[in-house]
């Protein structure tokens, strides 16, 4: 089932981490997990932005058309699936200066089941109000943090002690990877002819 680690991760996590690392599932089941997750956020904010429209404070509702709403929800499908695959590769050669030799397939799991409690944020789109999405996603990184602090010494079989250092590691360059994504979603943004906005 792809999404059998996904109840696990949030119930009970570091015997999950452990059934995630006696089992190593294949390369591929890792990336499927992603896919489908990562299907979350991309169609809500379809949806959300074409439909239901968004509420900034006391403004007027802003409402994307349905054109430019596609292929928001197309571009950010493909980027979070770009992004966490990036993370993977941080999470491999950064693996490297702590004397940890994870498998690619190892770093993707990781990078994969940290991310899930973040794109899950995505249902909060549902109810597009600014400060209910910012809570959500306020919780949702914590969580995330928790689970990567949490897995990497169980994944990436290092004490608990060099593992912090490392997931603080992997924090930081994610935080950059994050600032590159978002600085080239606008940059392609801009060079496509940007947003198109309805009444």
């Amino acid at each position: 089932m792809i999404l059998n680690h996904l109840i696990g991760i949030y119930t009970h996590p570091k015997e999950e981490w452990q059934t995630i690392d006696t089992k190593h599932e294949t390369y591929f089941y890792a990336l499927t997990h992603i896919a489908f997750i990562s299907l979350i956020p991309s169609l809500v904010a379809y949806y959300s932005s074409a439909h239901t429209g968004w509420s900034i404070g006391a403004g007027d509702i802003i409402r994307l058309s349905e054109n430019t709403a596609i292929m928001m929800g197309i571009g950010m499908y493909f980027g979070l699936i770009a992004g966490v695959v990036a993370l993977a590769v941080l999470i491999h050669e950064l693996a490297k200066a702590f004397d940890a030799t994870p498998t690619y397939t190892q770093s993707l799991e990781l990078a994969a089941y940290t991310a899930t409690p973040l794109f899950m944020v995505g249902f909060a789109g549902l109810y597009p109000e600014l400060w209910v999405v910012m809570t959500a996603l306020l919780v949702g990184i914590s969580y995330s943090v928790y689970l990567l602090y949490s897995g990497v010494p169980i994944l990436m079989h290092m004490p608990e002690d060099k593992g912090f250092i490392y997931s603080s590691s992997v924090v930081t360059c994610g935080l950059v990877l994050l600032v590159i994504l978002m600085t080239g979603s606008v940059l392609v943004w801009g060079l496509t002819g940007g947003p198109v906005f309805v009444h």
